[in-house]
Parts: structure tokens; sequence; C-alpha cells
């Protein structure tokens, strides 16, 4: 947990990272959970089946439909979204585990999962990635020769829209190197948990350390106060 001085301690808080499809986001996440020990990625709820590679707990947490609309109705889910007839949500004990822990919580979730965050967990940092160019993304996402003609259409169309919603987050980073992005990043998670608005007790803290600089400012026992104005 971030710490000023010995003095002050701020609460950890979420990280949502939100990019265009192609910008890089999912290997910055990676990236950053391997450089710190206090970054924890949030693993989503899904209604759809596991793939034979995929483990429960590790790359989601699957669940039964009718389980994932309880999670719903009992305000589980920090957000949730369905995609191709299929729920995808972030389970709410998620955040409270991390917090318990001492982490930050990294979550990598599109703008509309972002903009659910932010009425759920108004703390939450979020952070915006764009790709260098335009050309750029465009030549990422043409590189994926998986996708047919009209996926990586689609996914040009999306990034698009989704570019347009970077005014809305609190940070924006340009990936055009991976190593600084992610320093960049670390950076902004610094100058936040130094923020004032997330020290618990701020006020309470400044006066115990009045009251600390106080106790050595008395005169000493026994002395009598002309003696102390004497000495000063």
């Amino acid at each position: 947990m971030s710490r000023a001085h010995g003095v002050l301690s701020a609460r950890t808080f979420p990280v949502v990272l939100s990019a265009p499809s192609g910008a890089g986001k999912t290997t910055i996440a990676r990236r950053l959970r391997e450089r710190r020990g206090d970054v924890v990625f949030s693993v989503s709820a899904t209604t759809r089946p596991a793939r034979d590679y995929e483990v429960d707990g590790r790359d989601y947490h699957f669940v039964a439909p009718g389980d994932f609309r309880r999670m719903i109705d009992g305000g589980e889910l920090l957000e949730w979204a369905e995609v191709h007839g299929n729920y995808y949500g972030t389970p709410r004990r998620n955040l409270d585990q991390a917090v318990d822990r001492g982490q930050f919580l990294l979550l990598d979730i599109d703008v509309q999962g972002a903009r659910q965050i932010r009425m759920h967990a108004p703390e939450a940092l979020h952070v915006f990635v764009l790709p260098p160019s335009g050309a750029e993304l465009v030549e990422r996402l043409m590189g994926r020769g998986s996708e047919s003609d009209s996926t990586r259409a689609r996914r040009l169309r999306n990034a698009c829209a989704e570019v347009q919603e970077a005014a809305e987050f609190d940070y924006v980073v340009v990936n055009d190197d991976l190593d600084a992005t992610v320093d960049a990043i670390e950076g902004v998670m610094a100058a936040e948990a130094h923020r004032i608005r997330r020290i618990p007790g701020f006020a309470q803290a400044l006066d115990r350390l009045c009251d600390e600089i106080r106790d050595h400012t008395e005169p000493p026992s026994g002395a009598s106060a002309n003696e102390s104005s004497t000495q000063e």
C-alpha cells in the first residue's frame, strides 16, 4: 500500500484500462502485472462454456445463466454486458478482496464497461490507451490473418467510436513503446495514490502530526516560564 513519508497512507483503488482493439491494452495489463506484486488482474464471470485450455478461476469464473442473473439482481457485479448471447461481468468481490489485501485491481474492459465502473466504483482510476497513429492501428488489425475482412472492418468501425470516448477518461497514454507506456501508467498510479481525496483520515493525520511536533516544543519538565523565555 502506498505510503507518504510514514505519516499518511492511501487506499488502493481499481485501475481501468480501455482502448480500441489493437491498441495493446491486454499486453500492457500483462506487463504491468508482471512488474508489480501489488497489482492483481480482475477475472471476469461469464456464462459461456469453458474452452479446453481454460481454467475456472484463472481465465474466467464460469457460472450458469441463472446464477449470473442472480448476481445482477443482487448487485454483485461492478459491470456486465451480453455479448453474442453470453453474459460477461466483473464480480464486486474482486475489488473487495483486492482492497482487503492492499492490491490494485486491474480491469481490462471496453468503454461501456468502464462507464458502469465509473458509476459503481467512483474511486477507480480510468486510463485510455491510444495507438501511435490510425495507420498503425489498421496495420495491427490487418496483421491478424485469422480474421475475415468483415470482422476487421467491424473492428475498425468500433475503434473509431471508442476513440471518441477517450475524453471521458482521467488519463490518456499513447502506446508507441510498451515499456514507456507501462512506465507512464505506473507514474499515474503513483500520483493518484498521493491525491488527498484518496487518503482516509487526512485531517486527523495532520492533527496527529502537529501533536507530535508540539510534544517537542513544550519546555522541559520543572523549567520555569522565565527560564524557557531566557533560553529562547
